[in-house]
């Protein structure tokens, strides 16, 4: 049962860094670059860790 709420919640967090990533590049706030590049970061980790789960 924790899988399965840990991968919904990995998925949830990967469509809200998708989200955000478009937003970013309409946003003139902040340095595109250095939010795009932290949200990159986090989704790949989001994956790495989804995808160690499914294996084990």
């Amino acid at each position: 049962m924790t899988e399965a709420r840990d991968t919904a919640v990995i998925t949830e967090a990967l469509s809200v860094i998708d989200k955000a990533l478009s937003d970013m590049l309409n946003r003139e706030l902040v340095r595109t670059e250095e939010v795009a590049d932290l949200l990159l970061d986090v989704r790949l980790l989001l994956t790495a860790n989804a995808a160690s789960s499914a294996t084990a």
